[in-house]
């Protein structure tokens, strides 16, 4: 039974390694790792991981790209990179991701990173209690596995190792992941704009959406949205991004915006774009 076992955990970790790596903060302020989450070079870690504008992902192989930050959420300890040139890549494989809602306690789980300086290294444990805040399992953790997965038995991850508390590990759900990262926001029609966004203040009575990242070739792009500008005038609860702002933004055919100070309308390209009927 250890036999098996051990061989399922080293089948695991093989899997692991393949999709994580390490990643270096701007300036030399630290390091610790990271996750490719997808072919197009999206890269989760920690928000206390990558404190400036931009990282440097080192693979396996000890292969340096640079990767500029998209997105960071301090309160949930996640940042997202994005590597400039996703195709030099090719030696890591995306994660496979499992809604970390149906993990149960008592499940087998692996964690991957790179602690102390030790490339590729896991360890296994298991699952104490998940709920919407922390997957919790007695995992052993160090200085630099942060930011790297935590997967189930079958290397599907759940959660995104964030910290040590009272000897067990904290890993932070995917499904929060999700929800950082918007996936959870669908249009209803299938159109969307092709942006990350962030809820703000613009002040003390005005709530807006500021875009984070936008997509090459997507509406956003084409209709002359910019990094920085806020969306004004969604729906009354701005800040509380929720799929129905999604849905009003898909609709909508122009957009009013601050940028640099100034308000603006941008008209929306939605006809020219063939990916009008693709779920986002």
């Amino acid at each position: 039974m250890t036999t098996e076992l051990d061989a399922a955990v080293a089948t695991v970790a093989a899997r692991l390694r393949a999709s994580t790596m390490r990643v270096h903060d701007e300036g030399g302020r630290g390091s610790g790792s990271g996750v490719l989450w997808d072919n197009e070079g999206l890269v989760l870690t920690n928000a206390h991981v990558v404190r400036g504008r931009s990282a440097t992902i080192e693979t396996k192989d000890g292969t340096k790209h640079r990767a500029r930050l998209v997105r960071r959420d301090a309160e949930r300890d996640l940042a997202a990179l994005r590597v400039d040139a996703p195709a030099n890549l090719r030696d890591l494989l995306p994660a496979v991701v499992r809604d970390s809602k149906t993990v149960v306690p008592g499940e087998l789980v692996v964690a991957a990173g790179n602690p102390l300086g030790f490339v590729g290294a896991v360890t296994a444990g298991l699952v104490h209690r998940c709920n919407a805040r922390w997957v919790i399992a007695d995992v052993r953790l160090a200085p630099g596995n942060s930011g790297g997965p935590l997967a189930d038995a079958e290397g599907r991850v759940v959660g995104i190792n964030s910290m040590v508390a009272n000897g067990l590990a904290l890993a932070v759900p995917s499904a929060a992941v999700a929800a950082f990262l918007g996936t959870h926001e669908r249009a209803g029609d299938g159109r969307r704009l092709g942006v990350r966004l962030a809820p703000v203040r613009v002040s003390r009575s005005t709530s807006a959406l500021l875009i984070v990242e936008i997509e090459t070739g997507s509406v956003a792009e084409r209709s002359g949205l910019l990094l920085g500008d806020a969306i004004l005038d969604t729906v009354p609860n701005a800040l509380d991004a929720r799929p129905p702002i999604a849905d009003q933004l898909a609709a909508a055919a122009s957009l009013d915006i601050l940028r640099a100070g100034a308000e603006l309308r941008v008209t929306l390209a939605w006809a020219a774009t063939p990916e009008n009927s693709r779920a986002a």
